[in-house]
């Protein structure tokens, strides 16, 4: 390994962690510019509303998401799969911050209530069965988003190589599948335009990465 690659790489992650920190102040700096004011105690959503549950649940989600994005950047050595992570980490910090600003100018807390209980109406309005969310711990939620268990983060840190490329791919197809049904229960129980749009992006451009990250699951090789 040449001086150049060994401290080029640690400087390299150094430079996207800044970024992604500066990225999510961005997006809620614009985020107050461009709706304070815009809406009246009438239309603000309250803390039970679906765009607050909505806005703190992804936002734990996009946490997870980024730190699986940064880990694979640091060390994969496959370009295509190095871009795409930056491309998660950055995408997902950007949404993060417009989310915690939305609770911020609605005047409410970052957490608050059982996750995905807020999703309940979505649910019930399908006919779909089972437990309400109210009644799920909260690694029961985390597993019904798609989110990596600490046995499977502690797995992909510890991965190398393909084997790392591999996991890391089954892991974040796994959590993106997991926030398109929110996004639907958003795009169904939401009136906020900002929050609506923010769930249209979030369902459509997962969507686009979980089958580019299946194009290179098959072309890596990758099993199970």
């Amino acid at each position: 390994m040449t001086d150049e690659t060994s401290t080029g790489g640690p400087r390299r992650w150094i430079v996207i962690a800044v970024a992604l920190v500066l990225i999510g102040a961005l997006a809620f700096a614009v985020g107050r510019f461009s709706t304070f004011g815009s809406q009246s105690a009438a239309t603000t959503p309250g803390t039970a509303s679906p765009e607050a549950g909505f806005s703190r649940d992804m936002q734990v989600h996009h946490a997870q998401a980024i730190e699986m994005a940064m880990e694979i950047y640091r060390k994969t050595e496959d370009d295509e799969l190095r871009i795409l992570a930056y491309d998660i980490a950055t995408g997902q910090a950007g949404q993060r911050g417009q989310m915690y600003d939305w609770l911020v100018r609605w005047g409410l807390s970052q957490s608050g209530g059982p996750m995905m209980q807020w999703m309940d109406a979505a649910a019930d309005d399908h006919g779909h069965g089972g437990a309400s969310s109210a009644a799920m711990t909260e690694d029961e939620a985390h597993e019904a988003m798609g989110m990596a268990s600490a046995d499977e983060i502690a797995a992909l840190e510890a991965a190398a190589g393909q084997e790392a490329d591999c996991l890391f791919l089954q892991l974040m197809i796994r959590h993106h599948e997991g926030a398109i049904p929110m996004a639907d229960a958003l795009l169904e129980l939401g009136t906020d335009p900002r929050a609506l749009e923010v769930a249209g992006a979030i369902k459509s451009g997962q969507t686009s990465e979980i089958d580019a990250m299946q194009s290179i699951q098959t072309r890596l090789g990758c099993t199970g």
